[in-house]
């Protein structure tokens, strides 16, 4: 006669087969992140520079002026009369205005980066052309390498939000719809324990660590030649941690919520902050020096911030050992709250 097996392990299996009978959960873990990566992947794929547009405005000296930007393949130039320059640098056609004249005159937003790019091509492509010359000889050396491409930028961001909504809607959303439809009440009137059924959840999560991560590490090398610099056992344990700490958020998100719209808006509420403030699709340092402090305390910002340092730069523990502590005191504390108030019925 054989053995029974434990509680905890039936249940564990039963998440996982759940999970690949659900459709819609399989796309969002496997099929969404890899479709994200391609489509991001390609857009902001290495290529040659896209000339800036310039609206030339009309008036003496247009002709000239137009003639003199022609030649540079760097910026696209078309003469235009003056509401319809304006317009067109309003909406975002053109970069920049140009008028010419005594003197010649640049029309541009300089908050707007590409405008700025503009205004400094726009005047040394004409300066030259009326005849300036270089005090000083230079030489440029274009330099473009694995690892600071935006794919490379963007693999460890998908990753470490795949992590994230993983563990929120795997855990926090099945919890209440079990909670919901009264299957966890039919449950604790069952011989198993109690940390069996949440522990279930945790272990599902760390092994669907080990299918995600490499999935789209994978995708990335063969579509991207996105590599890992750096340790691959360091990189797994950087996963495993961001797992854990968001299955405990998932499990606080769960605790007291009654039904699915609660815990639907309860998780978009934790979860949007850090999928725009947390180095997703653009860098932190995007955002005032004032809110730094606060977004490198988010544990989205800290494992993404690790996955980077480990697959782009080949850190060590030592080198993202800030970070790890951020997503650990996270989880700690998710997981001792969810304890406190987990409600089962």
């Amino acid at each position: 006669m054989t053995e029974p097996r434990s509680a905890l392990f039936e249940l564990t299996l039963a998440r996982f087969r759940g999970f690949f009978r659900e459709p819609s959960a399989v796309f969002w873990a496997f099929g969404f992140p890899l479709l994200l990566s391609v489509a991001l992947g390609v857009a902001f794929r290495n290529r040659p520079p896209e000339p800036v547009r310039v609206a030339v405005e009309q008036g003496p000296g247009a002709g000239r002026t137009l003639a003199e930007l022609s030649g540079a393949s760097d910026v696209r130039a078309s003469v235009e009369d003056a509401a319809a320059a304006r317009r067109d640098l309003r909406v975002g056609k053109v970069a920049l205005v140009v008028r010419p004249g005594e003197p010649r005159t640049y029309r541009y937003d300089e908050t707007r980066p590409e405008s700025r790019l503009a205004r400094l091509l726009v005047d040394d492509r004409l300066e030259r052309a009326e005849g300036r010359v270089d005090v000083a000889r230079v030489a440029d050396e274009h330099v473009t390498e694995p690892g600071a491409r935006y794919i490379d930028f963007l693999i460890p961001g998908l990753i470490g939000v795949n992590l994230m909504s993983s563990g929120m809607w795997g855990i926090g959303y099945l919890i209440v719809e079990m909670r919901t439809k009264k299957l966890v009440k039919r449950m604790l009137a069952t011989p198993m324990r109690r940390r069996d059924f949440l522990l279930s959840f945790i272990l599902m999560r760390l092994l669907f660590v080990f299918v995600e991560t490499p999935f789209l590490i994978g995708f990335g090398w063969i579509a991207f030649g996105v590599r890992v610099t750096g340790s691959l056992a360091l990189l797994s344990a950087v996963a495993v941690l961001g797992a854990l700490s968001f299955a405990g958020l998932g499990l606080l998100v769960a605790s007291r919520a009654q039904n699915t719209q609660t815990v639907g808006g309860l998780m978009n509420l934790v979860m949007m902050p850090m999928f725009v403030c947390s180095g997703v699709f653009f860098s932190t340092a995007n955002f005032p020096d004032a809110l730094q402090p606060w977004i490198r305390a988010l544990p989205l910002t800290a494992l993404n911030d690790s996955l980077r340092a480990v697959i782009d730069e080949g850190a060590g523990v030592r080198a993202i050992a800030a970070p790890l502590l951020v997503l650990a005191a996270w989880g700690v504390a998710a997981f001792v709250a969810a304890l406190r108030l987990f409600r089962w019925e």
